[in-house]
């Protein structure tokens, strides 16, 4: 029986798109709690550009990571590491991979240029800023010549793209300028994505090793990455009670996103540090720490509905 062509959803991770939505959700209820009300529209169109770029950023990933060698000779891809698999089981899909990257940007431009007629027009400056940046890692992160991401410069434009450059667009799109508060909540979904990143890159490591794909994970290797990624879980729940801490005792309700890292992190963090050589057991971790994110995003979005 000839199996069927991969959906739109497999090719652009869809399930990984949550990671923008988070970031972008989350700054636009801070932002409504601030200024007593929300800006739909633009709501609704950085929802779009977000998505879109996101979508973007997956295909292109996906294409690079194929064209230059990396998923070619990873052994060890899986739901949560290694890029969808769509082109080493198609390759005839190349050129509509590129059509759904090309066109997900399109959108984005629209979709940002509609913006402007919702905003101040001193945001304008802040808004293509954003959208150029943007563009500019969802092909460069793995495109050559620039290679971010074998360059050891990925995870830093992962953790900028997914926390202060998301909450900023959300802070934009309700006219809302940066103050105490949109820094607070910038880092956080930006720390909990790059969480995902780095325990799929310790899953990777051979790979990347051998196509030159040197992140900090393929330079320092998984003793050292392990700790680093207790580090920087650490970091979401500091993250956290200095929310709680500057915005005042009203603020309780976002301590909710915390309840799955007292469940899942302190087996996680052990598993990890004692298993970091053990691609199967790190693929049990990548497992956990997805669903760490996932429901420590849904709670914390919860908790700022309960806040407002």
């Amino acid at each position: 029986m000839k199996e069927s062509k991969p959906s739109l959803l497999q090719m652009t991770r869809a399930p990984f798109l949550s990671s923008i939505i988070a970031p972008l959700l989350t700054g636009t209820l801070l932002c409504i709690k601030i200024n007593g009300s929300v800006n739909v529209s633009g709501f609704v169109l950085a929802l779009i550009s977000g998505i879109t770029l996101h979508a973007a950023t997956n295909v292109y990933n996906d294409i690079y990571d194929t064209i230059q060698g990396t998923d070619k000779v990873n052994e060890h891809r899986n739901e949560f590491s290694g890029g969808s698999g769509v082109l080493q089981d198609s390759p005839e899909l190349m050129n509509q991979m590129y059509f759904i990257a090309r066109t997900a940007l399109i959108i984005a431009f629209f979709s940002t240029a509609a913006l402007m007629f919702f905003i101040d027009k001193k945001l304008w400056i802040y808004l293509w800023s954003l959208f150029v940046i943007s563009a500019f890692f969802s092909k460069y992160y793995t495109a050559a010549p620039v290679k971010l991401a074998y360059r050891g410069l990925g995870e830093i434009s992962v953790w900028f793209s997914f926390g202060p450059m998301a909450v900023t667009m959300a802070s934009v799109a309700q006219n809302t300028g940066v103050n105490t508060e949109i820094l607070l909540l910038m880092p956080l979904s930006g720390l909990s994505t790059l969480s995902i990143l780095l325990v799929g890159q310790m899953i990777d490591i051979d790979a990347d090793r051998k196509s030159g794909k040197h992140g900090i994970i393929s330079r320092t290797g998984t003793r050292f990455s392990s700790l680093l990624y207790a580090a920087v879980q650490s970091a979401v729940i500091l993250n956290v009670l200095s929310i709680y801490y500057f915005f005042g005792h009203s603020s309780f309700p976002v301590l909710l996103s915390l309840i799955p890292y007292v469940i899942l992190l302190p087996g996680t963090i052990i598993s990890i540090v004692k298993n970091h050589d053990n691609v199967e057991k790190l693929k049990q971790v990548a497992k956990k720490t997805v669903l760490m994110h996932m429901l420590f995003s849904l709670f914390l979005i919860i908790g700022l509905i309960i806040y407002l």
